[in-house]
Parts: structure tokens; C-alpha cells; sequence
């Protein structure tokens, strides 16, 4: 692999865990090493670190909240 992209990788720890639970992308990255941004971007849908991913987890949480409010309005009637 080429010492830029290794360097790359090293420099950000979420890609150095992909790789190292995903081998295949060390192959990919070995022979096609303009392949990294397809690479990041799968790393960051595995680890859900993507804005879709956030705007879900923010729903979610906003989601129980309002639950919570909620019971604690009926609660106190």
C-alpha cells in the first residue's frame, strides 16, 4: 500500500478499527489506492456516523423525550 494512504488511515483511528475488522479494503486500497474516499464513506456507514444516520439518532432521542414529557404531564394530573 502506498505510504500517503497508510498515513492517511493512521491519522484517524475510526478508519484504522475498518480496516483492521474489514481486510478486504487493505487489498482494494493496495491495488486502487484512488479508491479512499469509497472507503471512508463505507466506514462511516458501518460505524453509522453518516447524516442520515445522525438526523435518525437525533429523531430518536427527541422521540423519548416528548414520551417522557408526556407520562410525566399525565402523572402529575
Amino acid at each position: 500500500m502506498r505510504k500517503e494512504v497508510i498515513q492517511y488511515i493512521r491519522t484517524k483511528k475510526m478508519l484504522q478499527s475498518f480496516i483492521r475488522e474489514e481486510p478486504r479494503w487493505y487489498r482494494l486500497l493496495s491495488r486502487y489506492p484512488h479508491q479512499l474516499p469509497s472507503f471512508e464513506i463505507a466506514a462511516l456507514h458501518y460505524y453509522g456516523q453518516t447524516i442520515p444516520h445522525k438526523v435518525e439518532k437525533i429523531a430518536n432521542s427527541l422521540q423519548m423525550a416528548s414520551l417522557m414529557f408526556h407520562l410525566f404531564q399525565k402523572s402529575d394530573v
